[in-house]
Order: C-alpha cells, then structure tokens, then sequence
C-alpha cells in the first residue's frame, strides 16, 4: 500500500488496494479507518466494486442512510445515483456543503463511486473545517462555541418536489461540533443547507454566515480531486464540506454513491 496526501491540510490518494478488501480483512479496514481520520477523505483509483461490494463497504463503516429525496438505483434506495448531462440544468452538490445536514443525525461518511467521467473539468473540493475553525481568533471561536444554528433542505433546488405531503427536513444544530472520534472541532455550517443562526435577527445572521461561508471558500484548507472512470472517494461530512464543480456541460458524469448513518451533532469544550 502507498499513500500519498494531496495537500498538507487535507486529501490522499491510497494505492495499492482494493477498498472492497475491508469487508473481510479487519486489519485492513482498521489501517483505512485510521488514515481516513488523519486525511478526511481518502480517494482511490482503479477500484473494481459491484452495487452488493458498494453497500457492504458502506455498512463496514456503520447504518446505511436513505437520502430523502435523491434518486436511486431501482430496488435499493442507499444507492443514490449521482448524474448529470447534457440535459441537465446543473449537477449534484454545485456548492459548498456537507451532506445532508439538514437531518437530525446527519451523515458520517460518503463514499462516491464515478464510472463515468467528462474529458475535461468534473473535479471535486474538499474543505476541511478543523483547518477552518483552528483559523479564526480565539474570540470568535468561544463565540461560534456558543451557537446553533437551522439546517433546512426545502426540495427547491436539485430535488425539488412540489409535494406537498412530503416533509422537509430540518434541524438545529450547533455552530462548532465536536467529532465523537478525534474530539477536535469542527466548524459545522454550510451553503447548502445552513439558513440561520438561532437568536440572531436575519440581518446579523446573514452576515455572521457570510463570513463563515467565505472562509470555506479558501484554497489553503482544500484540496482538489480530478476523477478518472472507477475512481473512489471516501470522506467525512463531520469534518470536511466539498463542492462538486459543473464545468464540464455538456459532458455526462455519473456514479453512485453510498452514505453512512451518523449520530446526532454535539459540542463538547474542551
């Protein structure tokens, strides 16, 4: 096995694997455990992964979780499809977010399988908010320590519905988690989903949230990945945001992707 970071912040490439080998070899999914807490997200080439292997690698890590409104591969709904083209008027995840965070007990882990890839343009940014919340004054960091803030997917952007039965997720949760592995913190508000801190009127919450949002959009806490056909990415939404860039129209990128149940989002002082 080789293993190679792609900037000193975040990301590595792991070679020399088949990540379906974890389902059977625990001193293997324990190495991958351990690397995935030290880099955030782990990508790997070359991977040869059936629907069944896709979802028994999802269920070593933990619960699978359902997207609430996703499409999926028919006959199994913890395969979400993750598509575009050019009939699309944009593609999965075209801003900053973490996944699903709108849910009460958000997901852990994402781990996207691309088998088909543009010529050109389709990379990935992965953030990571440790980096992000380790770079604000201590001031503003006790300050975030102290807020929560309401997650909601409202069904109006990429899975929009005009159902009026189904309910829209949301949640409150705080400003700055604590990971339940490696205890550090983590800022934990996104673009996507994120709408308001809670006890702020909207004029100062907006503002108090563009400068978190900003602060994500820095390039010395990312790292980039260019995907290439049966690539993999492994990554944690407790402590990573990513962007899915749409640069590629009207090129097709597809894939599937399998999500891990989290727990409830805390904050621990530490």
């Amino acid at each position: 096995m080789k293993v190679e970071a792609l900037t000193p912040v975040i990301g590595a490439t792991v070679y020399g694997i088949q990540l379906a080998d974890v389902v059977h070899d625990e001193t293997l999914f324990q190495t991958i455990h351990e690397l995935w807490m030290q880099y955030l997200v782990l990508f790997f080439r070359d991977q040869v992964l059936s629907p069944e292997q896709h979802l028994a690698v999802g269920e070593r890590f933990g619960r699978l979780h359902i997207h609430p409104a996703a499409p999926y591969v028919e006959g199994n709904p913890a395969l979400m499809k993750i598509h575009a083209d050019r009939h699309s008027v944009r593609n999965n995840g075209d801003v900053w977010h973490s996944d699903v965070s709108a849910d009460e007990e958000p997901p852990m882990a994402s781990i996207l399988r691309l088998h088909t890839v543009p010529r050109q343009g389709g990379d990935t940014l992965w953030a990571n908010m440790y980096a992000v919340y380790d770079s604000f004054s201590p001031t503003m960091q006790q300050h975030l320590s102290g807020l929560h803030a309401l997650h909601h997917m409202s069904y109006e952007g990429f899975y929009g519905t005009h159902d009026p039965q189904r309910q829209t997720p949301q949640a409150v949760h705080p400003v700055v988690r604590t990971h339940p592995v490696t205890e550090r913190q983590a800022l934990f508000v996104n673009y996507g989903f994120t709408r308001q801190i809670v006890g702020m009127t909207p004029s100062e919450s907006r503002a108090l949230l563009s400068v978190l949002f900003e602060q994500v959009k820095k390039p010395e806490f990312q790292c980039r990945f260019k995907w290439q056909q049966d690539s993999i990415a492994l990554w944690d939404n407790r402590c990573t945001q990513h962007h899915a860039l749409w640069d590629y129209f009207p090129e097709t990128r597809s894939g599937i992707r399998v999500t891990v149940q989290g727990d409830r989002p805390f904050f621990r002082s530490m």
